[in-house]
Order: C-alpha cells, then structure tokens, then sequence
C-alpha cells in the first residue's frame, strides 16, 4: 500500500544579529497597565523576570531588514537544503501578526502580503506558485504546516513552502515589562509530496480557536506611559490569563493530536513547543506527561531556546526545528524514525499541534 506523505525536505532560519540583554532595558523606565511606575531597581525587575521567563537575552533585527526580508533569507536556506527549483513551488505560506514594520514607526505594512514580497524576492514567475499570509498569532507556522499537508493529501499540492516571520521589537512599548519578552526572528520549511510504502511526515493534527472571553488576552493597546501618544498601539497581553489558559487547554490539543496518530507519550522523542515561556512551557509539557500518569519529564524532550533568542512568535519553532535538525543546538538531535511533536498557543487563542515521524 501507498501512502502520500507531506515530508519536509528543507529547513531554514534567521536569528538576527543584534543582541539585547536584560541589562539593555535599564534605561527604560517601567509603569504599570495604570501608568503607575514601579518602584522598584531594575535589578530586581530582571532578576524576577529572568525566573519566569527564562530569558536572559533576545534578538533584534538591524534597521535596514524587516519581517519579508528575513522570511526571504530563510526560505532561500530552505530552498537550498531541499535542493529544489522555487518554480516547482506550488504554495507560498507566510504566518506573521504585524507585516512589514519600519524602524521608528509603528504601522504595519501588509501590502502587498508578505507572501507575495517573498515570491517576488526569490524571483519566483510561475502563476501557478500561489502565496497567501496567515494571521493566526503565534500558533501561524504550524498552521501553515497543516494547510500545506491539507494540500498535499488532498492531491492540490506537491511543494509548499511554509515560513513564519516576525519583528516584535517595532510593535513593543518600551515602557512596559513584558517588552522584554519579545523578539525578532524567521524559520520557513520545504514540505513535500512523497508516494512512499509506509507513513511518515505529518501523521496528525489538532487545532482549537476560543475566542468567547479569550479573544483579547493579546491585543494592540496604549502605552503605559502617561506621556505618550494615546492613539499609537502597542503589543499587549494579559500574562497571567494567557498562562492559566494555556495549562488548562493545550495539553488536552497535544494529546488528542497523539491519539488521532494512534500513538502514545512513550512514543514522542522531542516537543519543539512555541518559545513563549520557558516556566510555562515546562509546565505544560509536565501537565501533557501527567495525562499519561507520568510523573516525570525526560530530560532531552524538550529542547528550549527562549534563554537566548526571546519569543518571536510564529518564528520560534520553524527556528528550532532548523537547529536540532542542522545539530546546531544543544546536542539535540533527531534521527530516521523519531516523532516529533510541533505545539503553539497564542493570540485569538489558538492552540495547535503536530505529530510528524522523521
């Protein structure tokens, strides 16, 4: 028996070469959502901050490149590592929030997509190469994944490239603590039709949107400053809603994910989750585990690298998948057969997960 299989033959990524530290933001000073400032070091804010975070730096792209331009560097390593011609490109999917935003400017540029900046960057002429954005908060990249292998496994598609991208140092409000959470980054993939004699590739998937008292636990907000202008918006975000939310709703998603693959937590060999909250993550993951009646997480499952890179939203996992594959990353590494578990929750709230056996 024959099966089609969506199978990723290329990855790519771009992590920016600009550093900023948790020391970097002592010059900026802190209010409350009530414009009340904190009365506290910024020692102190750090220090409370690194311990539920985990981050202790992040990375932010240079003036001169924006959110398309970074999605374009990705996608050609992608392109590279499949040693494919982009012409044979059936799909172009590219997951954002924010578009293109200038340096010192906060409105958003979505037009033309960034779908069709990539295609037009990578010099793509066949019409028949669709390219769309997908807005569905940071969750975007593993819904792009599921469209792609939709495509795939309904006959519409053969090559998909699927690419998440994002430049949340041009949306954040410096006057405010979760400022420090955010980053820059981009991660695309190569998904591919294989006729093959058993299955691999993306085996499930699962997807949850709520959005009856959830749909504004992120949204585009005054700063806190007093001062500053109150009809510029910035990225903001009920944290402590988002973190109960997500302990509560995305280990059932993972889980039912693994159930629609028939497979088992003893099965997984890594969980590449979105890099929001390290405290968070580990957390679920730990929920996810006591699902089973397991009481203890190894140790290599889950590789995490919100400590250096920060959270760039639709951009963590696409990164991360490059790394481990590429063994760029912490000695993780992931050989022929292993299952691989992709999960996000974010904006809208969305949640989704992946299975995939490489």
């Amino acid at each position: 028996m024959l099966y089609t299989n969506s199978i990723i033959t290329g990855t790519g990524s771009y992590i920016p070469t600009e550093i900023v530290t948790n020391p970097d933001f002592s010059q900026n000073k802190f209010y409350d959502l009530n414009s009340i400032p904190f009365d506290i070091s910024h020692d102190e804010i750090s220090e409370k901050f690194v311990a539920i975070t985990g981050i202790s730096e992040r990375r932010y792209v240079t003036r001169d490149l924006h959110a398309s331009d970074i999605a374009t560097i990705a996608a050609r390593k992608a392109i590279e590592d499949a040693a494919i011609d982009p012409e044979e490109l059936d799909q172009i999917i590219v997951a954002h929030d924010f578009g293109d935003v200038t340096k010192g400017t906060i409105q958003t540029d979505t037009l033309p997509s960034l779908s069709a900046r990539v295609k037009h960057n990578l010099g793509i002429v066949n019409p028949k190469c669709v390219a769309y954005d997908l807005i569905f908060g940071c969750p975007g990249w593993i819904q792009g994944m599921i469209h792609a292998d939709s495509f795939i496994k309904n006959g519409i598609a053969k090559k998909c490239l699927v690419i998440g991208t994002e430049t949340l140092s041009r949306v954040i409000d410096i006057h405010d603590r979760d400022s420090m959470i955010y980053s820059d980054g981009a991660g695309a993939t190569i998904i591919e039709a294989r006729e093959e004699n058993r299955q691999r590739g993306i085996l499930s998937f699962a997807t949850e949107s709520y959005t009856k008292e959830e749909a504004f636990y992120l949204y585009l907000g005054k700063s806190n400053s007093p001062d500053a202008d109150p009809y510029i918006r910035y990225i903001k975000m009920f944290g402590r809603k988002i973190y109960e939310f997500s302990l509560k709703y995305v280990p059932g998603v993972i889980k039912e994910c693994l159930e629609k693959a028939s497979l088992d937590i003893h099965d997984v060999h890594k969980i590449l989750i979105h890099q929001a909250n390290e405290k968070m993550d580990q957390e679920i993951v730990k929920r996810l585990f006591r699902l089973y009646g397991i009481r203890e997480v190894p140790k290599e499952i889950m590789p995490l690298s919100i400590q250096k890179l920060g959270n760039n939203s639709v951009a963590t996992v696409p990164t991360l998948l490059d790394l481990v594959i590429k063994e760029e990353f912490q000695g993780h590494t992931i050989k022929d057969g292993d299952i691989i578990l992709f999960a996000s929750v974010g904006a809208g709230m969305n949640i989704n997960a992946v299975a995939y056996r490489y």
